[in-house]
């Protein structure tokens, strides 16, 4: 991730507050920089660094658990692969990523201390699923404001092949920028970087879903709105403000540590230290939030979902006449799904759901 690399060598490099600003930096890369953290941790904290393993563990298996579902249910059982689908398979994946990048941090602390090719994968897929994921649910909040705000105006751009590539963009472009960071050397003060970074990456997706949010709370205010269309926004009100919810727990405080440190470089480096490990521990934690925001991107991805539980709890084979059953409410308040538990029944009622 662009933002992280460029304030936190002030931190390693300055071991305490009163280091001189003549005083010369060793060029080393932040990739370096990045993997000595848990072993400064644990020598300055060791009582901190086990918590924050077992909070890292407990994420790794939920988040392991719940994408690796919600990856099944989008890929397996869901037919209709919309531009909301194919935005959300992909932030499955980041999740997954940095996931199974969590064991990999056991390991090299365990029996490869010092080794830098061990601890690749571990730094390069955490900042790779923070960038990605910002965007991804950036994306995901744009489709859901335009297929439910402005359904006709943007039907050119919601096709599943413009999501795909928007998709190969963001893997391409934060592939590349974090690549690149965590190769630059350390030293110095580039703040004007961390600010460009930090509007660019974190403040501006930020912005545009809270606009989004706003103008669907304005558009539910108006008079003589259908039920079902109102639904559907409240539906999208929902995910955005649980977009914004996972910005502001997940990723407001690494970036706003970031830009502290730029700001006042003369922060003591434990205290930098500490903050950045509960900062990084809690850009984590997306990867057990996003799930929420699975829920709303498809009418039935939790019936889907409790569809396969009931299934295994039954311990039954269904049979191939399951059906679909549409029936309308007596207010005319759109269509009630009566899911059976066989599986030709749960993909029909994700493909002919409400959702656009």
């Amino acid at each position: 991730m662009p933002s992280a690399p460029a304030a936190v060598p002030w931190a390693l490099a300055a071991p305490n507050a009163t280091v001189s600003a003549n005083s010369s930096v060793p060029e080393t890369s932040l990739f370096h920089l990045f993997a000595l953290l848990d072993e400064e941790l644990h020598s300055a904290f060791p009582g901190l660094w086990l918590a924050l393993m077992v909070v890292h563990g407990v994420i790794f298996l939920a988040g392991l658990v719940l994408n690796g579902l919600a990856l099944y249910v989008f890929c397996c059982r869901t037919r209709a692969k919309t531009p909301s689908v194919i935005y959300t398979i992909n932030l499955v994946v980041t999740d997954l990523l940095v996931g199974l990048s969590l064991p990999t941090r056991f390991a090299v602390f365990y029996g490869a201390r010092g080794c830098l090719r061990c601890a690749f994968p571990h730094v390069l897929g955490y900042f790779l699923n923070m960038h990605c994921s910002i965007l991804f649910l950036t994306c995901i909040c744009v489709d859901r404001y335009l297929a439910i705000v402005q359904p006709e105006g943007s039907r050119r751009w919601r096709q599943p092949a413009c999501a795909r590539a928007v998709c190969a963009f963001v893997w391409l472009a934060a592939g590349s920028v974090t690549l690149s960071v965590l190769g630059v050397t350390a030293g110095g003060r580039p703040c004007c970087r961390v600010f460009a970074l930090t509007v660019l990456e974190f403040l501006l997706p930020l912005l545009v879903i809270s606009v989004f949010t706003g103008r669907i709370v304005c558009a539910l205010s108006r008079p003589g709105l259908l039920r079902q269309g109102r639904q559907r926004r409240v539906r999208a009100m929902q995910l955005l403000l649980t977009v914004l919810v996972i910005f502001l727990v997940c990723f407001t405080p690494f970036h706003a540590r970031q830009v502290a440190v730029a700001l006042w470089p003369s922060v003591p480096h434990h205290t930098s230290l500490v903050v950045y490990h509960v900062a990084v521990t809690l850009s984590s934690l997306n990867s057990c939030m996003d799930p929420i925001v699975y829920c709303f991107v498809t009418s039935g991805f939790q019936a889907t979902v409790r569809g396969l539980f009931h299934r295994h709890g039954a311990e039954c084979e269904p049979s191939s006449g399951d059906v679909v059953s549409m029936h309308k409410s007596s207010k005319g308040s759109g269509p009630q799904i009566l899911l059976s538990a066989g599986p030709r029944a749960l993909t029909q009622a994700l493909t002919n759901g409400p959702e656009p």
